[in-house]
C-alpha cells in the first residue's frame, strides 16, 4: 500500500457508522490519527449519544491506531471549534477533514414544514462550513490541508421527496468550488464525493438495491484518494460498489440573443443553447462572462 497517512490527523464527521465509520477505519488503517465525530443522533438528527463514536475508536484502538471521540453537533459552532482544538492538543495539526456528517428529513416539498427544510440545509452544509472554517487557519499556517465534502447525486440530478437535502447537497459542490481557489496557495485541496452505499440513510430503499454490493466500504477507497498527498482538488467523484466516476459543472457555447423578440430568438434556438459541442469546465465563474462578452465583441466587429 504506497498511499500512506503516517503522520496526518483527520477529523471525520459522522463517523460512528456507515460510511463515516469506513472512512475513519480505512484512514486509521494507514497509519493516521482520527477524530472520530457524531452525535450519536438518529438518522432525522433528533438526540445524541457519544457511545457510536466510542466503538469506532475502540475498533481502530484494537487494530494499534490512535483515534479520539466526539460527540459534538457539527451545527454547534463552538462545540466544533472545541473539538478541533483537542485535535491540536493532543497531535499538534490536523490535515485532513472529511465533511460526512447528515440527516435526513424526506418529504415532497407541498408537505415539507420549513423547519425541516431549514434543519437539513443546516446540518448538511453549515454543518460543513463550521468544520472547515474551524479548520481552514490551521491549514493555511501549515500549508497544507486536505477537504472532502459530501454531496450526493440527489443534489446533482435531484430526487423525489429530497429538495431539501438536494439543495444542501448542491450547495456544498458550491462551496468546494470557491474553497478550492482560495486555497490553492496554501495547498489546500477541497473536493466533493457523491456516494452510492447502503447505510441506515438509504435503509427505506433497502428493497430496490443490490445490498450486498452496496457496501460503504466500497465508497472509502474514493475518499482515501482524494485526501491524499496527490489529491487532485476541485473534483466531484462518484463512488458506488466499487465503480467511480467524475460528474462535471460545465458550460456550452449557447448563442447571443438581443433586441425586443430575444425572449423568441431564445426559445427558437434553444437546442443551439443546449448543444454540447464545445462545451467547457470553467476554471471559475468568470468564464461565463468571458464567453458572453466574446459573442459581444464578435457581433460589434
Amino acid at each position: 500500500m504506497s498511499m500512506k497517512f503516517d503522520g496526518r490527523v483527520a477529523i471525520v464527521t459522522g463517523a460512528g457508522g456507515g460510511l463515516g465509520r469506513e472512512h475513519a477505519l480505512a484512514l486509521a488503517k494507514r497509519g493516521a490519527k482520527v477524530v472520530v465525530n457524531d452525535l450519536g443522533g438518529a438518522r432525522d438528527g433528533s438526540g445524541s449519544s457519544a457511545t457510536a463514536a466510542e466503538a469506532v475508536v475502540a475498533e481502530i484502538e484494537a487494530m494499534g491506531g490512535e483515534a479520539i471521540a466526539n460527540a459534538a453537533s457539527v451545527t454547534d459552532y463552538a462545540a466544533v471549534e472545541a473539538m478541533v482544538q483537542a485535535a491540536m492538543d493532543k497531535w499538534g495539526r490536523v490535515d485532513i477533514l472529511v465533511n460526512n456528517a447528515g440527516v435526513l428529513r424526506d418529504k415532497t416539498f407541498a408537505k415539507m414544514e420549513l423547519e425541516d427544510f431549514r434543519f437539513v440545509v443546516d446540518v448538511h452544509l453549515m454543518g460543513a462550513v463550521n468544520c472547515t472554517k474551524a479548520v481552514w487557519e490551521i491549514m493555511r499556517q501549515q500549508n497544507y490541508g486536505r477537504i472532502v465534502m459530501t454531496t450526493s447525486s440527489s443534489g446533482l440530478y435531484g430526487n423525489f421527496g429530497q429538495a431539501n437535502y438536494g439543495a444542501a447537497k448542491m450547495a456544498l459542490v458550491g462551496l468546494m468550488q470557491t474553497l478550492s481557489i482560495e486555497g490553492q496557495k496554501n495547498d489546500i485541496r477541497v473536493n466533493c464525493l457523491a456516494p452510492t452505499a447502503h447505510t441506515r440513510m438509504t435503509e427505506d430503499l433497502g428493497a430496490a438495491l443490490p445490498l450486498e454490493h452496496l457496501g460503504p466500504e466500497l465508497v472509502s477507497p474514493g475518499v482515501l484518494y482524494l485526501v491524499s498527498e496527490n489529491a487532485p482538488t476541485r473534483c466531484i467523484l462518484g463512488a458506488g460498489a466499487g465503480g467511480f466516476e467524475r460528474a462535471y459543472v460545465t458550460l456550452t457555447q449557447g448563442i447571443r440573443a438581443v433586441g425586443e423578440d430575444a425572449p423568441e430568438q431564445i426559445e427558437a434556438q434553444f437546442a443551439a443553447i443546449s448543444d454540447r459541442d464545445g462545451e467547457i469546465v470553467p476554471d471559475m465563474g468568470a468564464a461565463q462572462g468571458m464567453i458572453e462578452l466574446g459573442k459581444l465583441q464578435k457581433a460589434l466587429g
